[in-house]
Formats: C-alpha cells, sequence, structure tokens
C-alpha cells in the first residue's frame, strides 16, 4: 500500500471521527506534499485553477 493511499484513509477517519485538530492538519498536510509528486498532481492542480477561475467569474 502506498503512503498517500495510506494518509488519504486516515484523513478521511480524522474527517469522519472528529474534526480536524492540529495534529491531524499535520498529516493532512503530509497527504498533500505527497500527492503532489504523484502522476495525478497535473491534474489536481488544473482542476483546482478551473475552479477557481469559475468562482472569480461569479457576480454577486
Amino acid at each position: 500500500m502506498s503512503g498517500v493511499v495510506l494518509l488519504g484513509i486516515v484523513v478521511f477517519i480524522f474527517f469522519r471521527k472528529d474534526g480536524l485538530k492540529a495534529s491531524h492538519a499535520v498529516v493532512t498536510m503530509l497527504f498533500g506534499f505527497y500527492l503532489a509528486s504523484t502522476a495525478i498532481a497535473p491534474s489536481i492542480k488544473a482542476g483546482g485553477e478551473s475552479l477557481a477561475s469559475l468562482l472569480g467569474g461569479i457576480k454577486f
């Protein structure tokens, strides 16, 4: 099992169990750093940029 999958499961459990505490935030950051080094990182970045441009275009 890869580190990304393991940390993803841990982050999910933290969110479901009792919210996100400071120690949980550290695990979440580690998950993000490991996820950034995988092959799916460019797709996640493109999706985030697309969402940001969509939200930036909304007029209130």
